[in-house]
C-alpha cells in the first residue's frame, strides 16, 4: 500500500507581519491541527497557519496515472519551469522508474521530485472520516451566508456590509448576489458542499413567480429583522462597524419618524446621556410609498457605516391595500384615508377596506404600525 502524506500549502496571509506572509505557495509537512489552525513542520520549529489561509493536500508516494495531479515536493529543475509547491497534471509516464512529463511544461520530472495528489480539499479537522468541505471556495468568497431552514445568517463579509450572525431573507440573499461577486451560501450541514451564488447563477435562487406585493412584504420583514439585529451593534469613532454588543459600547438608538416629510432619522447616543455620537437619515422619494420599517433599516445602516442593500432603496411599490394602509384619493389629492375594517368609514380620515378610496386610492404609507404589522 502506498505511503500517504499530508502537506499544508500557503494560499494567502492576513497581514505582512505574519511569519508566512512571504511564503505564498510554499508547502510544509502537516503535524496536525489545533482549533482553527494547522500545525506544520517548518525549518526552524513547529509553527501554526490559520486554516482559512491554507490548503491541506494529501498525497501518495507511487507511480501516477495519466491525467492525475502531482505535487512537486522537491523541485530540482535548474530551468525554473517548476518549483517546490507547484501542482502539475501528468501527461505521460515515461519509464518504469516513474519519470513523467506534465501538461504545464516540457521538462521531465523524476520520481523523487513529486508525489501523487489523492485529495486536495481541506478536511474537516484531521480527515476523521467526515465529508469534505470545499474550503477553497469558502476562503475565496467575499461574502458568506449560512442557510438554516428558510433563513440565511451572515457568516463572513470582506466588505463589512453584512452583520455577522444577522438573519437575512431569501430575497435579500438573491438581490445581494445579483450585485456582488463571490457570494457563497453554506447549507446548515457544515459538511455539505457549498453552493456558489453569483450573477450568472442567480436562477438557482430567483423565483420570478413572486408578485411585487410578496416581494415587498419580504423586504419589509427583512428590514424589521435587520433593525433588531443592527441595534445590537455599535460603531467605532473611526466610522467602521464592529461586532461588539451595543450595551458594551454604551450606545442606544433613537428613531425620529416624520411622516409629513417622509423621513426617518436615527440618533445613536451614549447610554445615560443625550450626547449624539452619530446620526443617519432615510427619505422616501416623492413617488414612493413610505414604510417606516424600511426607513429605519436604511437610516440605521447609514449611521453604522454599513452598505444599504439595493432592495431597500428600490423596493417594489405595494399593489394590495390592507387594513392600516394610508391611501391618497386619486380624485382629490388633498384627501388621505387610513384603511379600516368594515364596509364603511368609522370617522373622518378613515375608509373601509371595500370602499372606493381603498379600491382606487394610491397607497402612500404601508407601515401599518398601529395594527401590529
Amino acid at each position: 500500500m502506498a505511503e500517504t502524506k499530508k502537506y499544508v500549502q500557503i494560499k494567502k496571509s492576513p497581514c505582512r507581519s505574519i511569519w508566512y506572509a512571504d511564503k505564498i505557495g510554499s508547502i510544509f509537512p502537516s503535524l496536525g491541527t489545533r482549533e482553527n489552525a494547522y500545525k506544520v513542520d517548518s525549518p526552524d520549529r513547529a509553527l501554526y497557519i490559520r486554516k482559512e489561509d491554507a490548503e491541506l493536500i494529501i498525497t501518495e508516494n507511487r507511480r501516477p496515472k495519466t491525467d492525475e495531479r502531482v505535487l512537486i515536493t522537491e523541485g530540482l529543475s535548474s530551468s525554473g519551469d517548476y518549483k517546490t509547491g507547484d501542482i502539475c497534471t501528468v501527461r505521460r509516464v515515461v519509464d518504469i522508474y516513474g519519470t513523467i512529463t506534465v501538461k504545464e511544461h516540457s521538462n521531465f520530472v523524476i520520481a523523487r521530485e513529486y508525489e501523487v495528489i489523492v485529495n486536495s480539499e481541506v478536511k474537516n479537522e484531521e480527515a476523521d472520516g467526515m465529508e469534505n468541505v470545499n474550503q477553497t471556495v469558502i476562503n475565496n468568497a467575499n461574502t458568506l451566508f449560512e442557510k438554516k431552514d428558510d433563513k440565511y445568517f451572515g457568516y463572513k463579509s470582506r466588505f463589512g456590509d453584512i452583520v455577522i450572525g444577522g438573519v437575512y431573507s431569501y430575497r435579500f440573499v438573491v438581490q445581494y448576489a445579483k450585485t456582488n461577486q463571490d457570494v457563497v451560501v453554506i447549507s446548515g450541514d457544515e459538511n455539505t458542499v457549498t453552493t456558489p451564488v453569483c450573477t450568472t447563477l442567480e436562477e438557482r435562487l430567483w423565483k420570478p413567480e413572486k408578485s411585487a406585493q410578496v416581494c415587498r412584504d419580504e423586504i419589509v420583514e427583512q428590514a424589521k429583522a435587520d433593525v433588531e439585529t443592527l441595534k445590537k451593534y455599535g460603531r467605532t469613532h473611526g466610522g467602521k462597524p464592529f461586532d461588539y454588543r451595543l450595551e458594551m459600547f454604551c450606545v442606544k438608538s433613537e428613531f425620529i419618524v416624520n411622516r409629513d416629510k417622509r423621513t426617518v432619522v436615527v440618533l445613536l447616543k451614549g447610554a445615560g446621556t443625550e450626547l449624539v455620537y452619530v446620526r443617519g437619515i432615510a427619505r422616501a422619494a416623492p413617488d414612493d410609498c413610505f414604510n417606516v420599517h424600511i426607513g429605519k433599516a436604511i437610516a440605521l445602516r447609514r449611521a453604522l457605516g454599513l452598505k444599504v442593500p439595493d432592495e431597500y432603496l428600490n423596493a417594489p411599490q405595494p399593489t394590495e391595500v390592507r387594513v392600516g394602509d394610508v391611501v391618497r384619493s386619486t380624485v382629490d389629492k388633498s384627501k388621505e384615508y387610513v384603511i379600516a375594517k368594515g364596509e364603511k368609514a368609522w370617522c373622518d380620515g378613515m375608509a373601509g377596506l371595500s370602499s372606493m378610496a381603498a379600491k382606487y386610492g394610491r397607497i402612500i404609507d404601508d407601515s401599518r404600525e398601529e395594527v401590529g404589522e
